[in-house]
């Protein structure tokens, strides 16, 4: 699928609908997770889980999926002296996702993440305290960007934007590349009740959205956030950028390197939260860390989609 198909649908009014975690189903279905690039290995490592997952997205009703690219961020691979293994990583994740979107029957695009995800504080999914300069950190995006391209996505989703320095960066040699960019960016409560960019608090949530969309991006959505921070965060999204919005929040806990499946939102609630949010503009729905192929099936039939 092109992104001309997706433009084509969001013209119509339609809704796009997303697929749901890869990095945890991949732990879900028992990849190993690694202490330094969260679920990136498992790409060479469990490549026949990762097309499998692919596979029941697309079963599920999803319109696009997304490459195992997350946990390949440049930061990570950069710290650990694994830079040389970016392009391997990716090259395979995006084929991998591209065998299962071809076999669909029906069209599928492949979008490919590019997070700005550093080394984690043992035990949390707090970063430690790394620092590149700019010069650097950009060099570094620019050769994820230019991967990613290269390893034939359809689009590049930005993913965990939390910032205008790292994620502005990013998102520019993303959006260099000229493929279609999608900014998706996460949201926390900050202490007064306000929402706040996730785990860089000093910069507020509206401020990151109206950075970011003023690259050239094609869509904005609020992801990886709290379900019940998702439809402020739509709000938020929609008073600074007028172009397409959508929303795939997270269930659960994470603790680097694993993910606690406790709490995780029913299927059916899921699609009840989702159809608010539809109600609200979002045009592309999904779900990110501890959502499954059933929320994603759960989402198909609250839009109506007959699936086979």
């Amino acid at each position: 699928m092109s992104y001309r198909i997706i433009e084509q649908r969001l013209a119509r009014g339609e809704v796009v609908l997303l697929d749901g975690a890869t990095g945890t189903e991949l732990e879900r279905r028992g990849a190993v997770m690694s202490d330094e690039a969260w679920c990136a290995p498992a790409t060479l490592t469990h490549g026949h889980i990762l097309r499998a997952i692919h596979d029941d997205y697309i079963a599920a009703g999803s319109d696009l999926i997304t490459a195992n690219t997350y946990g390949s961020s440049p930061y990570l691979l950069d710290h650990y002296g694994k830079l040389d293994d970016l392009a391997i990583i990716d090259r395979r994740a995006v084929e991998i996702a591209r065998e299962a979107a071809d076999a669909a029957g029906r069209d599928v695009a492949v979008a490919a993440s590019f997070s700005v995800m550093r080394p984690a504080v043992k035990g949390t999914d707090l970063s430690m305290d790394v620092h590149w300069t700019p010069a650097r950190a950009r060099d570094i995006c620019a050769r994820k960007a230019d991967g990613l391209a290269a390893a034939g996505a359809d689009l590049i989703a930005m993913e965990m934007m939390r910032d205008i320095d790292h994620s502005l960066w990013a998102t520019e040699a993303a959006v260099a590349t000229g493929l279609p960019v999608f900014a998706g960016i996460s949201a926390v409560r900050g202490k007064d009740g306000s929402l706040r960019a996730y785990e860089r608090t000093e910069f507020s949530y509206a401020e990151v959205v109206k950075a970011l969309t003023g690259l050239g991006v094609a869509a904005c959505l609020v992801m990886h956030s709290a379900i019940e921070d998702t439809a402020d965060a739509i709000a938020e999204i929609k008073s600074v950028w007028s172009g397409p919005v959508g929303a795939y929040p997270e269930s659960g806990f994470f603790e680097m390197p694993s993910w606690r499946f406790v709490d995780i939102i029913p299927p059916a609630d899921f699609a009840t939260r989702a159809d608010s949010w539809r109600g609200a503009g979002a045009q592309f729905l999904g779900g990110c860390c501890g959502t499954g192929p059933e929320h994603i099936r759960a989402l198909a039939g609250m839009l109506g989609r007959r699936l086979g």
